[in-house]
Formats: C-alpha cells, sequence, structure tokens
C-alpha cells in the first residue's frame, strides 16, 4: 500500500500557490516521527525537483494566516545545538487536521512524479470522486486557475485543463471514461500508483528499441553552434568559404572550435541518483565514451522503465546478463539505449523475454500472440530490414529459453543471449 497523506480542502482550492501542494504532502509525510520534518530546504527540493526558492516560498505562505480564515498550516521551529550554540535544520509540523474537515487523500509519490498544477487537479479529482461528485471541466478550470500574472484569479483555460488530464492519463494517474457520467460528464477513476495499460507496442518500427524516436545518432552533429568569437553584425551563424557568395554551402566549425554542450542537464532526487547508479553498475566502464546527450538519454530510459513498474533489480539483472553476453560493442550509447535496455517479450510489463519476471513461468499471452502469427520479429532484427532472395523460403527458429525467432539453426536450441557465456571469455571481458 503506497504511502498517502490528507490535504484539506482548503490547501487544494485556496488561495495558495501551485508550488505550496506538494510542498505541503512532503512534509506531511515527513512529519511521522514525534520531532516533526526535520528535512532542510536543499533536500525537500532535490526530492520535488525545484528551485530552493520555491520551497522557501511555499514555506511562507503556509506559515503566514491565511487573508480568508486566518489559519496557519505550518508551524517552524528554528533550532541550536547546544554545545556549540551553531544553527541547525528547522523542525516543522504541519496543523492537525480534524475528522470533519473536508480533504482528499493524496499519495507521496504523486508529488515527486507530477508537476504542481497536475497535482492539484489530480487531487481536486480524487477529492470529486470521493464524496462521489463527477466534476466537470469548468469547474476544474475554476480550481486550477491562474495564480499569477494578468489572469491571476481568473479560471484556467479549458482547453489547458483538457492537457492536464491527458497528461495523468497518459502517466497512468487517472482513468477517464469520456461523456459517461451525468449529462455527458466524464467519469473519472483516481489510482494510487501509475497503471499502465496492459499491452503496449513492443514491437514498433524503428532500430532504436522501444524509445519511439526513431533511429539514434550516435555523434552529436552541432549545425548550429556560433564560433568563439562571431563575426562582426552577428547575423550569420556559422563561417562561410573564402570568396563564396550568399547563396553557396555554408562550411561546419572544425571540432576544436565548436563549443561544448552547456545546455541544462538532468535532475533527480538523492535517493533516485542511488537507484540509477545501482541499476547502471555493471555497464560503468561504458559510461566515459558518452557525451552529455547520450547519458542524459541513458537516464531518461532507465527512469521511464522505472516508473512503468519494472524493479531495479531486473533491470540491473538485464544489463549484466547482456554486457557478459555480448562479443563486441561498436558503439556504446546505441548498445545501452537499444539491445541492452529493450525489453522483449510482450506487452505485459511483468513479462521479460517470454517469461514472467516474478514467477519465471512461460508468458501465456507471448504464446497466444505467437500462436496467432501476431508476434513479430524485433525491428532491430537484421532480418526484418534485409530483403530476402527470389525463391528463398525462410523458416524461422525459436530460442527453447526466451522464445526469440531466428533465421538460423540455434545450437542447443538456445539463441546467443540465453547461452551461458564461457569462464574464460567473462574473465578477458570484465579484466578489459
Amino acid at each position: 500500500m503506497p504511502q498517502r497523506v490528507r490535504v484539506p480542502l482548503r490547501v487544494i482550492v485556496g488561495s495558495y500557490s501551485d508550488c505550496v501542494l506538494p510542498v505541503y504532502v512532503k512534509v506531511a509525510a515527513l512529519m511521522r516521527r514525534e520531532t516533526g520534518c526535520e528535512a532542510g530546504v536543499a533536500y525537500l527540493a532535490g526530492l520535488l525537483g525545484v528551485g530552493r526558492s520555491t520551497i522557501e516560498r511555499a514555506f511562507t505562505e503556509m506559515m503566514r494566516p491565511d487573508p480568508v480564515d486566518d489559519v496557519v498550516e505550518l508551524i517552524s521551529d528554528r533550532r541550536t545545538w547546544e554545545v556549540s550554540g551553531t544553527g541547525r535544520t528547522a523542525a516543522r509540523w504541519i496543523r492537525k487536521v480534524s475528522r470533519s474537515e473536508h480533504g482528499a487523500w493524496v499519495p507521496t509519490r504523486a508529488a515527486e512524479a507530477l508537476n504542481s498544477r497536475e497535482l492539484r487537479c489530480y487531487a481536486a479529482i480524487s477529492y470529486a470522486t470521493a464524496v462521489g461528485q463527477e466534476i466537470t471541466l469548468a469547474e476544474l478550470a475554476r480550481v486550477l486557475r491562474n495564480r499569477s500574472g494578468k489572469k491571476a484569479g481568473q479560471a484556467l483555460n479549458v482547453r489547458s485543463v483538457r492537457r492536464i488530464l491527458r497528461n495523468l492519463e497518459d502517466l497512468g494517474w487517472i482513468g477517464v471514461e469520456r461523456r459517461a457520467g451525468f449529462r455527458g460528464r466524464h467519469h473519472y477513476t483516481v489510482y494510487d500508483e501509475p497503471v499502465q495499460a496492459a499491452l503496449t507496442a513492443d514491437t514498433e518500427e524503428g532500430s532504436a528499441g522501444d524509445l519511439g524516436e526513431g533511429s539514434l545518432a550516435y555523434k552529436e552533429h552541432h549545425q548550429t553552434d556560433s564560433p568563439e568569437e562571431p563575426p562582426a553584425g552577428g547575423s550569420i551563424r556559422r563561417r562561410r568559404t573564402s570568396g563564396s557568395s550568399a547563396g553557396e554551402d555554408l562550411v561546419p566549425l572544425p571540432p576544436q572550435k565548436r563549443r561544448p554542450y552547456g545546455g541544462p542537464r538532468l535532475t533527480f532526487a538523492p535517493r533516485m541518483w542511488a537507484v540509477l547508479r545501482k541499476v547502471i553498475e555493471p555497464v560503468a566502464p561504458l559510461l566515459p565514451s558518452l557525451t552529455p546527450w547520450e547519458t542524459d538519454a541513458l537516464w531518461r530510459e532507465i527512469a521511464r522503465q522505472l516508473d512503468e513498474g519494472q524493479e531495479p533489480e531486473r533491470l540491473r539483472a538485464r544489463l549484466e546478463y547482456r554486457f557478459a553476453s555480448t562479443r563486441t560493442i561498436q558503439t556504446p550509447a546505441r548498445w545501452l539505449l537499444g539491445p541492452a535496455l529493450k525489453r522483449n517479450g510482450c506487452g505485459l510489463t511483468a513479462c521479460e523475454s517470454g517469461r514472467i519476471w516474478h514467477t519465471g513461468v512461460r508468458c501465456d499471452v507471448c504464446a497466444e500472440l505467437r500462436a496467432a502469427g501476431d508476434l513479430r520479429p524485433p525491428a532491430w532484427h537484421p532480418s526484418a530490414r534485409r530483403p530476402e532472395p527470389p525463391g528463398h523460403r525462410s523458416r524461422w527458429h525459436e530460442c527453447d529459453a526466451c522464445r526469440a525467432p531466428s533465421r538460423t539453426p540455434l545450437p542447443d536450441g538456445v539463441c546467443r543471449a540465453c547461452r551461458p557465456p564461457e569462464p574464460l571469455t567473462l574473465l578477458r571481458r570484465w579484466q578489459s
């Protein structure tokens, strides 16, 4: 059962900023001990993925009396060490909410997975579902009203509300039955954990695996990077060849003249970084050869599969086994984002190469799809791109362990990925 926090309705629909709700949820969850929430501002900012100023602004709003009913939601106690007298992290307590006060149950995981406005929408739908009210888009727009700018206090655009609901549905936090309620209203189902569809497209076309972005570029090509010293005027982004006209091709900058990648990097909570490092530990020798963009793409793919419901031990075992059973890796980034992390099998999240991960039994869905002929070979398989010669009669062979298709006969009935490697090969690989 996931950890949940009861949030008062006045915090959801009141005049507080959007940043107050996720901070309220995390502080209330960390306030289980008698000493209160002792987490610092930097730690909370890392958990929620926001700036420290955002956390401090949320604390300030909750510690001030509400202009409507003079209620203070947060109490902060500044402390010092008895011996040295230096300051220490403040202890904070959330106001005790009575049972008679209206509120909604919000899982603490949602505060980290959703942004502030999506979390407020989720909490509003959770309250409406609990009291049996079928909320409309216009009512949600009044709850998710503009909090700043010229339209502060006005209802949000209905189109923006539809986009927020679509994001919540795609992430698996709510289920929407459109026009199934009273007078054509939507009927919502709220989940405590993200729920994914039972069957997903696991064999889409493209050579990049399950990333949905087509082929991967294994080298970054900065076509629009400016030189270190831009020419006078600042309108020309790349240098021309000497004596060329404006209509001729432009010559890209040499590698030593290009600026290194200076864009924003991914940020995760400290405990999320610990999980990612544990998952990626078997392939740690390949990480130094990755560019910053490729490294961020790798973190995003691992985080996506973890959010889908796959366990960290499962991803670690997959990477460790495939790294040990692969002979040569020409492009580490392409191999990591493709064959290494790709989950083979059907659309069931628990299916791992034709077997259920928790029990190890054969997957019935894969067997039915294979019997019906709907389970095609992976898109990155060579046979999926190479045409067959005229008059060639193809026959598929299957691995007895993972049921992976193969054009060529398999020795001992198993494929290369399922065949245990020789001890000498493993020793040489780890030594290198």
